[in-house]
Formats: structure tokens, sequence, C-alpha cells
């Protein structure tokens, strides 16, 4: 019983053949396509993904609508505004610079002023606040004889 568990296990790799996996579109054209334009889409479940690597299940529903709107003849230009009308802006990785996003295209410009300003204005107030190092004759006396006595031993 044993022999014949290790002869299955061991023919077992010849018995699965793993063929090419097949595009989901039937048209190899179309199917490149929907990849390009996926991958200038955002994940809105991963974020930081396109829409053409990503494996979630929103973004297989995205690619699958863009595969259906392709196959009915619409443009990219269409399927994107379909996109943008369904799921906003922030479905695009390069939204376009108008009204309701000039503050996202803005902020980090404000916060580098806004950071070399705070550096400045806490560089001058360490210079205001520093403080002398005039001492009291009885002061100095005594760190001389503190440091006479370090040099000494």
């Amino acid at each position: 019983m044993k022999k014949l568990l290790i002869a299955f296990l061991l023919f077992m790799p010849t018995l699965v053949l793993a063929g090419e996996a097949r595009d989901l579109a039937d048209d190899p054209v179309t199917e490149r396509r929907m990849i390009n334009l996926a991958e200038k889409v955002r994940c809105l479940v991963c974020q930081s993904e396109n829409v053409a690597s990503s494996h979630s299940d929103w973004s297989n529903d995205v690619r699958q609508i863009m595969r259906e709107k392709m196959q009915a003849g619409a443009t990219d230009q269409e399927i994107m505004d379909i996109l943008v009308a369904r799921f906003g802006k922030s479905v695009l990785f390069d939204p376009p610079v108008d009204s309701e996003t000039l503050p996202l295209w803005l902020a980090p410009f404000i916060l580098l002023v806004l950071g070399i300003a705070f550096l400045f204005y806490q560089l001058r107030s360490r210079r205001a606040v520093a403080p002398e190092a005039n001492l009291t004759v009885e002061a100095e006396q005594r760190a001389a004889t503190l440091l006479n006595k370090e040099d000494n031993t």
C-alpha cells in the first residue's frame, strides 16, 4: 500500500497539465486595450495599486465593466467618463487640475512653504534667546578653580 501511495505521489505532477492562462476577452487586442486603460485607474480597495494589477473583487468588476463597454464600442475616454461619474475623480491615478482637485495639487507646495517658514522662525527665535556668556567675577573664579582641579587630576 505504501509503495502504491509513493508511486501515485511521484507520478501525480505528470497528471496535472497547466495550460497558458487565457485572456478573459475573446479578442487579445481588446484585452490589451483594457489593461492599458486599467493601468490609469486606481483600485479603490487597494488605494496604491492600479486596477490592472489588483486582485480585489472591485478591480475584477471594473475590468469586466471595461471589457463590456469596449465590446459595445465605447472609446477609452467614454469608459473613463463612466468610471469617474460612478466612482468620482479619486478613481484616476492622474486626476485633472480643476476647482475640485486644486487643493490636492497645491497641498504639497503649501506644506513645503509652511515648513520652510517654520524652520526660519525657529532658527531666528533660537538666536534671539541665546544666553550671553557674561559671568560675574565670582563665577569666573569658581569656573577657573574647577577647571584647574580637572587639569591637575
